[in-house]
């Protein structure tokens, strides 16, 4: 009789604990709804700051690759571990040089305001006047110019096959000129240390490094590596087979080369956290104490 109440007192104080955890009311919805919202936002947040953000595509520049109104998502962290590779999509803050693609919004109203700030924190807005999305043509110490013998871009004297993401490029027939991006043929650009020469895949109309100069690495925001909105639109942002032919220059020092990535946007990096984040959530709302769900 000793030994069993013995057993009987050690596990008396767990029945007890499991009667209350029965008894205690799960949270009411209208309580339970918001915190969750709240919750989503700040990840949402903290996601849009530290690793992925959403792009509006404002301008034909990049077409037919990005048209006016898609949205595409940005890795923001590939690039802290390697630098921009030739073919790659980025996005980038202009310098003082680049003129602003989009005329600048109306402050509006308090909500209107109030909209914008939300809209930049969670990555949903317009971006910036000084945003700027163009691919990757030359990376440092790369000598590009325009044009061989057929009218084709060359990288380090090797032509590229533009076929595949331009479809309407610039005349033949105009001079070149200076801070004029029109024509198709420039002189030779030495790509300087620390820079990339950057050209949208719409030369008829793209604003990009033949006019207006090189982009600093350390203004680039991040790889945009796929297509999400429309639905309909869906695609990944790979780099072109033609680049993987450019050799290398010898004016770049060989610990200052690229190295270059088969990870087309990071993945291995952002969808483990991300799908922890959801994981957990969904683990939430699974708990077979609640018995009521949201549908994650």
């Amino acid at each position: 009789m000793d030994a069993e109440d013995d057993l009987r007192d050690e596990v008396e104080p767990w029945r007890r604990r499991a009667d209350r955890r029965r008894q205690r009311k799960p949270m009411p919805l209208w309580q339970e709804l918001p915190l969750l919202l709240v919750v989503a936002f700040c990840l949402a947040v903290l996601i849009r700051t530290f690793l992925l953000q959403a792009f509006y595509i404002p301008s034909g520049s990049m077409e037919d690759t990005l048209l006016v109104g898609d949205r595409v998502l940005v890795n923001k962290v590939v690039y802290d571990m390697r630098d921009p590779v030739r073919g790659e999509v980025v996005v980038f803050r202009g310098t003082a040089a680049w003129a602003p693609q989009l005329e600048e919004e109306p402050e509006g109203g308090f909500f209107a305001q109030l909209g914008r700030t939300l809209g930049d924190l969670v990555g949903v807005s317009r971006p910036g006047e000084k945003d700027f999305i163009k691919r990757v043509i030359g990376v440092p110490g790369d000598r590009v110019q325009c044009c061989d013998e057929q009218g084709r871009l060359t990288v380090n004297g090797h032509p590229l096959d533009e076929s595949g993401y331009v479809s309407r490029n610039s005349p033949l027939d105009l001079p070149p000129a200076a801070n004029d991006c029109g024509p198709r043929r420039f002189e030779e650009i030495v790509v300087p240390p620390g820079q990339l020469f950057v050209m949208g895949d719409h030369r008829l109309v793209s604003q990009d490094a033949r006019c207006q100069g090189p982009v600093p690495i350390d203004n680039v925001i991040g790889r945009a590596f796929a297509v999400v909105w429309p639905y309909s639109q869906w695609s990944s942002l790979s780099v072109p087979e033609t680049f993987e032919t450019v050799p290398q220059s010898v004016a770049l020092a060989p610990e200052a080369t690229p190295s270059k990535s088969d990870n087309p946007g990071g993945f291995a990096v952002v969808v483990p956290v991300v799908g922890s984040f959801l994981f957990a959530a969904r683990s939430r709302l699974r708990s077979p104490s609640r018995r009521r769900r949201l549908v994650p």
